[in-house]
């Protein structure tokens, strides 16, 4: 899948295109989530996600989304950004559009954690977490 978006601007679901360094260096430096991810990290989640998503202003790395599943049950969203100064354009609605409600996932039930850009998710029908959700952090973290 390719998509224009105008402006130069395109959406890619080919994980072959995805600039890991792009990716890495706003992961690592700028991200809440991610901070000081290695790069055998990055690489390795691009590698292994069930899907990825960029977004590229040309051949510029500007957005990020990637997505892992069990292919029957649950999908969780991950590592979704685009960069500064290309928000409030539009464009992680779009992307956001792409990963989860244009691919294959779509019909699954999605779950992500953030703690900014709620707004965002509720677009997608994304709710409040529910008092069943549990979630047990690395011991060495």
């Amino acid at each position: 899948m390719r998509r224009a978006l105008g402006d130069g601007i395109e959406l890619d679901d080919d994980a072959h295109r995805i600039d890991v360094a792009a990716v890495h260096d706003y992961l690592a430096n700028e991200s809440y989530w991610a901070k000081g991810r290695p790069r055998e990290v990055v690489e390795r989640l691009v590698r292994e996600a069930q899907r990825v998503v960029g977004l590229y202003d040309g051949q510029r790395q500007v957005g990020f989304a990637r997505a892992f599943t069990d292919g029957v049950s649950l999908v969780y969203l991950a590592d979704v950004y685009v960069l500064p100064e290309y928000r409030g354009r539009g464009l992680g609605v779009e992307l956001i559009r792409e990963i989860v409600d244009n691919g294959p996932y779509a019909d699954i039930r999605w779950v992500l954690h953030t703690r900014d850009a709620s707004g965002l998710y509720h677009r997608f029908e994304f709710g409040e977490p529910s008092p069943r959700l549990m979630e047990r952090y690395r011991r060495d973290a």
